[in-house]
């Protein structure tokens, strides 16, 4: 089975760290992995549109929203996790801003670790302050 999140997305978020205020470049919900591009808005891994992750959202928001984020947090709502694997950007047809154990694999693509399942439904993210991977 593989990391899903139910359609729409509902999330409980648990910042592990200090929290802080960004002004938002687009739409988010809590949980998002956010980039900045342009402004601060939803990461996504798929070329072409890549934006590495950097900080998760705490609260959903809107262009020009300010709003709390964390650079590390526990997130549920999610199924089928393999425990102890690993979480990545989402890629492909997505809105941006989630999650997948599937590494994206197109060259170009965001391929940065973001954290691990700790079960079937939760996992933690702590987004790297080093320079993103991307998909050779």
């Amino acid at each position: 089975m593989a990391l899903t999140e139910a359609s729409p997305r509902n999330r409980t978020v648990t910042a592990v760290e200090t929290k802080f205020k960004v002004t938002l470049a687009g739409t988010v919900i809590a949980g998002d992995c956010i980039g900045y591009a342009s402004g601060w808005k939803r990461a996504l891994a798929t070329v072409g549109t890549a934006i590495q992750t950097k900080l998760i959202a705490l609260e959903g928001g809107v262009s020009g929203d300010v709003i709390e984020v964390c650079r590390e947090a526990v997130i549920g709502g999610f199924t089928g996790g393999t425990v102890g694997g690993l979480v990545y950007n989402e890629e492909g047809a997505g809105v941006g801003g989630g999650y997948t154990e599937t590494a994206p694999a197109t060259t170009g693509d965001v391929n940065t670790i973001l954290g691990y399942i700790l079960s079937a439904t939760e996992i933690i993210v702590a987004p790297s302050t080093r320079a993103g991977s991307t998909a050779p």
